[in-house]
């Protein structure tokens, strides 16, 4: 499985990226064995997930987000927040999502 997912982190800033196991990473971003930009940003939260079908669509849909605007990306997050929510109980997973600010959840 692979995921694309954006992480709102403690200072408000929002981060995108990719993996093949989320809860793994997850922990290893609040762990500060993350990415180098989430390590001095922590705790973070989930905002935003979703599963594709291969590591190439991950990475291409991981630039597709990337390219979005913050407003853009908050947007985003809200719309697919149930979505996000079905593939954390499908997985069986407990991630703390993010209740981002001036967005409906």
């Amino acid at each position: 499985m692979n995921f694309v997912y954006i992480l709102h982190c403690a200072d408000g800033t929002l981060y995108t990226g990719w993996t093949s196991d989320l809860k793994r990473r997850f922990v290893a971003h609040n762990n500060g064995h993350g990415a180098k930009y989430t390590r001095c940003r922590r705790p973070v939260l989930l905002a935003y997930c979703e599963l594709l079908p291969s590591k190439g669509a991950a990475l291409s849909r991981e630039a597709e987000l990337k390219k979005l605007s913050r407003a853009e990306k908050l947007v985003f997050c809200a719309r697919g927040r149930q979505g996000t929510r079905n593939i954390l109980q499908s997985l069986q997973m407990i991630i703390p999502l993010s209740k981002l600010e001036g967005v409906d959840n």
